[in-house]
């Protein structure tokens, strides 16, 4: 039972994932954290009711991440455009 509930969620992991080329990077990295969550919560526990949990613990999780990068990425931005106009007033 196991085995066929874990080959079931990485099908549906797959097929998920597969439509990911339209999404935006938070929306890609909450869709591969509730796939990975469920599957691994849910293969492990053998309950789709926890399965469930872990996907909603992994799509929060995937949203954090991508949200500290985003946060990340703006301020080397800010950092990069501030040093190019501090060489330019030189």
């Amino acid at each position: 039972m196991k085995r066929r509930l874990a080959f079931i969620g990485t099908l549906a992991a797959v097929a998920a994932l597969s439509g990911c080329a339209g999404m935006t990077d938070q929306q890609q990295r909450m869709t591969t954290g509730a796939a990975i969550g469920g599957v691994a919560v849910g293969a492990a526990t053998g309950s789709w009711g926890w399965g469930l949990a872990g996907a909603a613990a992994g799509a929060t999780t995937g949203y954090i991440i991508e949200s500290q990068r985003e946060s990340q990425r703006q301020r080397e931005q800010q950092a990069f455009e501030r040093g190019v106009q501090e060489g330019q007033t030189r």
